[in-house]
C-alpha cells in the first residue's frame, strides 16, 4: 500500500506584532517652497524695520504702496513670467539664456506695429495686434531655439547663447529703422506704450493708483504654468525627459516633441513679459531686459528647479522671482550700492545648484544604503 500524501501545509499567519502597517502617502508641501516663504518673510521683516527707521518718523520706505506694488510686485511679474517658461526648459534637462533678449526684441515688435495704427483705432483692434505681435514674437524665437536645440543636436546653452546675440541684434537693428508717420501726424517715441497702456493698463483694477494688470497676468500665467506642469500629460513628460531621456525615449515619449513644445513656452512667456513692459512703461529700447536673462534664471533655479534636470514648478518660480526682487530693491532701500545685486544674484545661483547637487549625493547614499 501506498503512504497517504501528506496533508498540505498552510504558511505560517505572522503575528501581530511582525506586521507591517502599509506607509501612508501625505501631501505635504515642497521644502524647497515653504523655505523660499520662510526667506520671503525673513527679507520682508527686515528690510519694513530698516523702512521704519529709514522713514525718521515719516511714512515707511519699504512698507508702502507704491514701493510694494510698483517697485517690487510689477518687477517681479516680469521676472516671474519668464521664469514661469524658463523652468519648463530647466526641467527637461535643457537651459534658455535669449529670454532677455526675445523679451526686448517682442516688445519692439509690438512698438513697431502699433505705431503704425491710427490714434483712434478701437480696441477690439488693438488689442489683437498687442496680443499677437508681441508674445507671437516671442513664440517663434522660442520655436527657433526649440528647433536648432532638436534639429541640429545642439547644446542648449550652446544655441540660446549665440541667439541672445542673434535677437539682441536683430532688435538693435529694428530701432535704426525710422517710421515715416503719415501726413500731418507726428508719432511720439511712447506713442506704442502708451496705445497698450490705454487699452490694457488703464482699468479700474488698481489701488492707490497704482495697477494691478500686471500682477493679474503673472498669476494668470503662474496658474497655468501650474495646471501644464502638474495635471497634463505633456507637462508629465518633462519631468520624464529630464529624469532620464532615454528611458522616456524607449517609454514611447517623444523627445524631439517635447524639447521643442518647451523652448516654445519660454519665448512666448518673454513675449507677454515684453507687452507688459512696454505697457507699463510706455516705451521700450533695443537695451530693454539686458542681463535679465541671469535674473529669470536664478529665480527658477533658487525656486527649486534642478539644472539637472527632473525637477521644478511654477509656484518655485513665482517665490524664487518674488526673492530675487526683493533682494533687489533691498539694496536700493538699503542705499547700497547696485552692482551688490549682480554678486548676490550670482550668488544665489551658485549655493542653489550647490544645495540641489548635495541633495542629490543624500538621496544615492540613501538609496545605497536600502539596496545593501
Amino acid at each position: 500500500m501506498r503512504p497517504d500524501p501528506p496533508a498540505p501545509q498552510t504558511p505560517p499567519q505572522p503575528d501581530a506584532t511582525s506586521r507591517t502597517r502599509p506607509r501612508r502617502r501625505r501631501r505635504l508641501p515642497r521644502v524647497q517652497e515653504l523655505g523660499l516663504v520662510v526667506v520671503v518673510l525673513v527679507i520682508g521683516t527686515i528690510l519694513s524695520v530698516y523702512g521704519h527707521y529709514d522713514a525718521q518718523g515719516g511714512r515707511n520706505t519699504f512698507l508702502n504702496l507704491d514701493n510694494l506694488v510698483g517697485q517690487v510686485a510689477t518687477y517681479m511679474a516680469v521676472y516671474a513670467i519668464m521664469a514661469v517658461g524658463v523652468t519648463c526648459v530647466i526641467i527637461t534637462g535643457g537651459i534658455d539664456i535669449s529670454v532677455g533678449s526675445i523679451y526686448a526684441l517682442s516688445g519692439l515688435a509690438c512698438a513697431a506695429v502699433l505705431q503704425n495704427m491710427d490714434y483712434d483705432a478701437p480696441a477690439w483692434k488693438v488689442l489683437p495686434v498687442a496680443i499677437l505681435a508681441g508674445p507671437g514674437t516671442g513664440l517663434l524665437c522660442g520655436l527657433l531655439n526649440g528647433a536648432l536645440v532638436t534639429l541640429l543636436r545642439l547644446h542648449p546653452f550652446i544655441v540660446t547663447l549665440g541667439t541672445l546675440s542673434v535677437y539682441r541684434g536683430i532688435a538693435n537693428v529694428a530701432t535704426t529703422i525710422k517710421t515715416l508717420p503719415a501726413p500731418g501726424k507726428e508719432i511720439p517715441e511712447s506713442f506704442a506704450g502708451a496705445f497698450v497702456q490705454k487699452y490694457l493698463f488703464e482699468t479700474e483694477l488698481g489701488v492707490g493708483g497704482v495697477q494691478l494688470m500686471p500682477l493679474i497676468i503673472m498669476l494668470a500665467v503662474a496658474l497655468l504654468g501650474w495646471f501644464y506642469l502638474r495635471l497634463t500629460v505633456a507637462g508629465r513628460e518633462n519631468y520624464a525627459v529630464g529624469g532620464n531621456e532615454e528611458a522616456a525615449r524607449f517609454s514611447g515619449i517623444r523627445v524631439n516633441v517635447v524639447k521643442l513644445r518647451v523652448y516654445a513656452i519660454s519665448g512666448l512667456c518673454a513675449g507677454v513679459a515684453g507687452t507688459i513692459s512696454l505697457g507699463w512703461f510706455t516705451t521700450i529700447s533695443a537695451n530693454t531686459g539686458t542681463g535679465y536673462e541671469l535674473n529669470v534664471i536664478a529665480a527658477a533655479v533658487v525656486g527649486g528647479a534642478s539644472l539637472t534636470g527632473g525637477r521644478g514648478t511654477a509656484l518655485g518660480a513665482l517665490l524664487g522671482a518674488l526673492v530675487i526682487r526683493m533682494i533687489e530693491n533691498g539694496i536700493f532701500k538699503l542705499h547700497l550700492n547696485q552692482e551688490y545685486s549682480q554678486i548676490i544674484v550670482g550668488s544665489a545661483i551658485i549655493v542653489a545648484a550647490s544645495i540641489d547637487r548635495f541633495s542629490e549625493y543624500l538621496r544615492a547614499r540613501r538609496l545605497a544604503r536600502a539596496g545593501g
